[in-house]
């Protein structure tokens, strides 16, 4: 239980960071972040229940990398605080591999 909750804190820190850093993607603050975080969990878990790990994060692929931009533009919409564009989907989804490269946010 703690281990997950550390990791949506670290994700919470990362989606922060994406916020600083991109002008499409705005978050209302940690708490939002927290929220988006699990939000964009649970919407990968759905992704990959319903298509198969081929479209998770993990293995970033075309196919993962539009269907994390795609639930992190619908998180846009159903989380409150949360603003982003359909670029700033594309580009936060960019970003976020790039820094998951460094900063893991799932534990092994």
């Amino acid at each position: 239980m703690l281990g997950a909750v550390v990791r949506f804190v670290v994700s919470a820190l990362v989606l922060m960071v994406v916020d600083w850093l991109l002008p499409n993607f705005s978050l209302a603050g940690f708490g939002t972040a927290f929220l988006a975080a699990v939000a964009i969990a649970a919407g990968g878990w759905l992704a990959e229940s319903l298509f198969g790990p081929g479209v998770s994060p993990q293995r970033r692929g075309l196919v993962g990398f539009l269907v994390t931009a795609a639930i992190i533009y619908l998180v846009g919409a159903v989380v409150p605080g949360v603003r982003v564009t359909a670029m700033g989907a594309l580009l936060s989804s960019l970003l976020i591999g790039l820094i998951d490269t460094v900063v893991p946010t799932e534990l092994r």
